[in-house]
């Protein structure tokens, strides 16, 4: 990632220990974002599960992208421009779910996120004003 200053001087949006998915990080990651995307469809899911490289090959990875998925390093994942929200396929074929990745991505322990997740939780119930709405 680059210094927060030199971030700021060449107007970019920075967010301290946050990777800003901007035009410069969508572009540098758009093969592993398609290929995300194209877990979409079970057949693929599949055909990535049968053969690893060869569905990154037929994406077009960098070699840094394909380095991330064989480690299954979400982290370096996201800073070779792919976006958490494609990922999340990936991440799911891989065995993890949003809230490993959210770990992932606070550098928190999972047990330590979900902690954190249900100190901010909700502890009353709406009820819904139509009856046929089970709250």
């Amino acid at each position: 990632m680059l210094p927060f200053s030199k971030l700021v001087r060449e107007g970019k949006r920075a967010i301290p220990g946050t990777l800003v998915f901007d035009g410069d990080a969508a572009q540098a990651g758009y093969a592993i974002n398609a290929m995300c995307y194209s877990f979409n469809n079970a057949e693929n899911r599949a055909k990535f599960v049968e053969d690893e490289e060869a569905y990154m090959e037929s994406y077009g990875l960098s070699e840094d992208q394909r380095k991330a998925v064989r480690d299954r390093d979400v982290l370096a994942m996201l800073a070779a421009g792919g976006n958490v929200y494609y990922l999340a396929k990936l991440a799911g074929i891989l065995g993890l779910n949003v809230q490993d990745l959210g770990a992932l991505q606070t550098g928190m322990s999972l047990e330590d996120f979900k902690a954190n997740l249900m100190s901010h939780g909700m502890t009353e119930t709406h009820v819904a004003d139509d009856e046929r709405i089970v709250a």
